[in-house]
């Protein structure tokens, strides 16, 4: 993780209900260094997600507030994050990327 993000508030859903978000168009984070360790942790979880099928936590704001989902990145654009069956989050909304061993 990268950010001091309080994460006892960051509420855990189900990849599943990602499509239920609305997600503002603002991006979280705002000063360079943390943008680039964003990239770097959705590049590096992709390739983790592609290789080893292996789950990361990603923490995120939708409308409503702090979110989190573990679930494995399939791929990573300049824009989302694609999950498994499609579900997508867009990158300006994500916190923070955790690669963990357990759920």
């Amino acid at each position: 993780m990268f950010m001091e993000t309080d994460t006892r508030n960051f509420k855990r859903i189900a990849k599943e209900e990602l499509n239920l978000l609305e997600f503002p168009s603002d991006d979280i984070l705002n000063n360079r260094e943390e943008l680039e360790k964003r990239r770097q942790m959705l590049h590096r979880a992709t390739s983790l997600g592609n290789l080893q099928k292996h789950k990361v936590l990603i923490r995120f704001a939708d409308k409503s507030g702090p979110k989190e989902v573990y679930t494995t990145i399939w791929a990573v654009t300049d824009n989302k994050v694609l999950l498994k069956a499609g579900q997508l989050i867009p990158v300006h909304r994500i916190h923070s990327v955790e690669v963990t061993y357990s759920s």
